[in-house]
């Protein structure tokens, strides 16, 4: 998608129009924003979406959508900066599909080629570029989330990442099974084992700051397909698990965009890879595997194995000495269950830090939602054999199944000397059909990652 500040003539002019219905006749595109404007800031978000994807569905490639009009729909306390990078956002989001797999159609795929942006001011140019480059770094963790498992193995995902971080102050570096095993990383190498493509720990890093200033360490979960391992999931639960390292692309995408923005900031997203195969080495349960940390990881069930490999990537993050580690995982379907589509879970041990989460979640559009990590819950937490199990042993597991989740990984985060949250984004792996976007992956919480590393920049 191209943006461009003044309208050409094959453009499409764009109305906002109150109500609810919209009108093409051949010339000009009447979009409806409801009944009452300034729209609230998520039903501007919305809204700018609905544009493109009204257009789209009109196969209109060009569309000038006048940056005043704009404007006046947006909050009164945006500025004509956060107007543009917000529309920008949005527009490229809009425009995604996942076509990849697809034989072109003799008349071309439906979509928006042009965004013309007349009137709009120098402030809004620049509020558009940085939303342009956050919109396609977005796009491109979706595509990546949404590449099927047999073309996207951990080795497949390593060389991606050295493709795709360039330029000055990055850094990759990849961890093979040799290593980790040296290290002690039983959790990653544990749940590697069923799989014949061997695990692989991602280390990348943007250094936009002096050395002196403590990195944000994020931690994504990276499995390239997750069969659920020897308790294998049902044929209908296992499809789109090539998406279960959605995380792994959320934090990944957030180092290259920070590097892109070239932010005076430290960031370092950790991830570790893996596909959770049912081979004949497959982790069994039963099975304890050593962590990183020294403790004793009590393998009860096989498909709960997303905590285990990001448990190593918690304790690892303890090298860079961090200012705070978010680890971010498509971790636990019970999410789903507590807040369906449109929201993802966090947890933290910080409750400065999980309001800032709460507060950037709502600005950059990746909501939040919290769950606590009381005492009360700590049973969950107790091994029977080992130190600790992956799935509740405190007489149900299909309870508190997020809270469970984020009890687990709070027991590494212990060693930490700085905040450290958990964001299970299972719930925002994919689209939901009211937000005008295409089916697939939805590219969360790269915004919102954005957000609090250039909280943390100085």
């Amino acid at each position: 998608m191209k943006f461009q500040p003044t309208a050409d003539k094959n453009s499409i002019k764009i109305n906002f129009v109150q109500g609810s219905l919209n009108r093409f006749d051949g010339k000009e595109l009447s979009i409806s924003y409801g009944d009452k404007k300034p729209l609230t800031r998520r039903k501007f978000v919305l809204f700018t979406r609905k544009v493109v994807a009204v257009a789209k569905q009109n196969r209109i490639k060009s569309i000038a959508v006048d940056f005043k009009d704009l404007k006046s729909l947006a909050p009164k306390d945006f500025s004509d900066a956060e107007v543009a990078k917000v529309s920008a956002i949005s527009f490229v989001m809009a425009g995604y599909e996942h076509n990849t797999y697809k034989r072109t159609p003799k008349d071309g795929f439906a979509s928006v080629d042009v965004v013309c942006l007349p009137n709009i001011s120098k402030e809004g140019i620049e509020g558009a570029k940085i939303g342009h480059w956050t919109g396609e770094e977005v796009n491109a963790a979706r595509e990546l989330a949404n590449t099927p498992g047999g073309d996207l193995t951990p080795k497949q995902f390593s060389a991606l990442a050295k493709k795709i971080l360039k330029g000055p102050g990055t850094k990759v570096t990849v961890l093979s099974r040799k290593e980790m095993e040296k290290l002690g990383m039983g959790g990653v190498v544990g749940i590697g084992k069923g799989s014949d493509n061997e695990p692989q720990f991602v280390i990348a890093e943007y250094w936009g700051a002096s050395k002196t200033q403590k990195p944000v360490v994020l931690v994504g979960k990276g499995v390239t397909f997750d069969s659920g391992g020897l308790n294998l999931k049902p044929g209908d639960h296992m499809y789109e698990m090539h998406m279960d390292m959605s995380g792994g692309a959320a934090v990944l995408h957030t180092v290259v965009l920070a590097a892109k923005l070239k932010l005076k900031a430290n960031v370092i997203a950790l991830i570790p890879t893996v596909e959770n195969m049912p081979g004949q080495n497959a982790v069994r349960p039963g099975d304890m595997l050593k962590s990183m940390s020294g403790r004793y990881i009590e393998v009860l069930n096989t498909d709960a194995e997303g905590r285990v490999i990001l448990s190593d990537g918690i304790t690892y993050a303890k090298k860079f000495n961090p200012a705070v580690v978010v680890d971010v995982a498509t971790l636990t379907g019970a999410v789903l269950g507590a807040l369906g589509l449109q929201a993802s879970g966090v947890m933290s041990n910080d409750q400065k830090l999980e309001d800032m989460l709460r507060q950037l979640g709502e600005e950059s559009g990746d909501y939040v939602w919290p769950f606590p990590l009381w005492e009360e819950y700590e049973d969950m937490t107790k091994g029977l054999f080992g130190d600790v199990p992956n799935i509740s042993t405190d007489g149900n597991s299909r309870y508190g199944g997020v809270i469970a989740g984020g009890m687990f990984l709070r027991e590494f985060a212990k060693d930490l000397d700085c905040p450290w949250a958990h964001i299970d984004m299972a719930s925002r792996m994919t689209s939901h059909p009211a937000e005008f976007l295409a089916k697939g992956a939805v590219g969360a919480p790269v915004r919102l990652l954005l957000a609090l590393v250039e909280a943390y920049a100085k």
